[in-house]
């Protein structure tokens, strides 16, 4: 097997030792950069390594603004269309394929296939046989790996271990007997509370289903429902968000201590109004990918092991 890299970070670099061991071949793209790659066979362009690699694995995740891959170790803009519209039969392993991604994937799955000649009947209408066919040969095999549970659950690990690193180089209080809430009863909300209990805080959990809150008091921990957070909002220390939608708006803002760090692990849009919390002077940290800053060789690693049975 044929392996392409296309940019990444410290996880991909994790990564690429990893498939060296494996003895395969490995062509990298956008990761021109990095020190520790140096020896490694680096494409010039993109088409180069697509051209060399049967199976190609982007950054994990692939983008952070949907429109460039996320290549921290290279000066070169990717644009993320150009894989998808310069690949051809290829397997794709990527991360994070938004409603926007997948759509113009779409489209210029279509548009290959619309462009060939040999589909046109004599009278220039399209032959849905040879249009079934040839769909069938062009089309690339894409696998989200953050869609996939075991992956997820994994990343929770090295997420929670990331949160309470910075909850401790932040904060001039110790996590233990402090009072810590969790918002979100989530793969990461559960691990996190496991951790914060075993260092010795206090740990408070909000959901939302009765069957979470059941779950919280089982666990040991103190359980708050949505509706009632804003009566318990005034008593925390440290505030871990996992919920990717806001829920720390301008009025339970208000109600937080004033040397309470607020550490939002939700992907964008977040949970917490960043700005009206600056405006009231809350330290906030807004924590997104941990995995690959924390722990890139165990994140990695996770991802490995599902890449090597694909």
């Amino acid at each position: 097997m044929n392996i392409g890299i296309i940019g990444g970070d410290s996880r991909t670099v994790q990564l690429i030792k990893f498939l060296e061991k494996d003895k395969k071949q490995i062509v990298l793209y956008g990761l021109d950069n990095c020190e520790q790659l140096k020896n490694f066979n680096h494409e010039k362009s993109l088409e180069g390594v697509l051209s060399k690699s049967d199976t190609i694995i982007t950054s994990i995740p692939l983008s952070k603004d949907g429109k460039f891959v996320n290549a921290v170790f290279s000066d070169k803009k990717i644009e993320v269309r150009d894989i998808f519209e310069k690949s051809k039969n290829k397997k794709i392993v990527t991360g994070n394929i938004t409603n926007e991604i997948q759509s113009y994937i779409k489209i210029i799955n279509e548009e290959l296939i619309q462009s060939s000649e040999c589909l046109k009947n004599e009278n220039n209408s399209i032959n849905d046989k040879k249009y079934k066919a040839i769909k069938d040969i062009n089309q690339n095999e894409i696998i989200d790996i953050l869609k996939q549970e075991e992956l997820t659950v994994l990343n929770s690990i090295p997420t929670a271990e990331g949160a309470i690193q910075i909850a401790m180089e932040k904060s001039l209080k110790t996590i233990h007997n402090s009072k810590c809430l969790v918002l979100g009863f989530g793969r990461i909300g559960k691990i996190l509370s496991k951790m914060l209990l075993g260092i010795g805080a206090q740990v408070y959990c909000e959901a939302r289903k009765q069957s979470d809150i059941a779950w919280i008091q089982a666990y040991g921990y103190n359980a708050i429902c949505l509706e009632k957070l804003n009566v318990n909002l005034d008593k925390f220390d440290f505030i871990f968000n996992t919920i990717p939608y806001l829920i720390l708006d301008k009025n339970n803002l208000k109600l937080i201590k004033k040397d309470c760090l607020l550490i939002d692990l939700a992907s964008k849009p977040g949970g917490i109004d960043f700005d009206e919390a600056d405006r009231l002077q809350l330290q906030t940290v807004w924590a997104l990918a941990l995995p690959g800053k924390v722990a890139p060789e165990t994140a990695a690693k996770y991802i490995y092991e599902i890449v090597k049975e694909l």
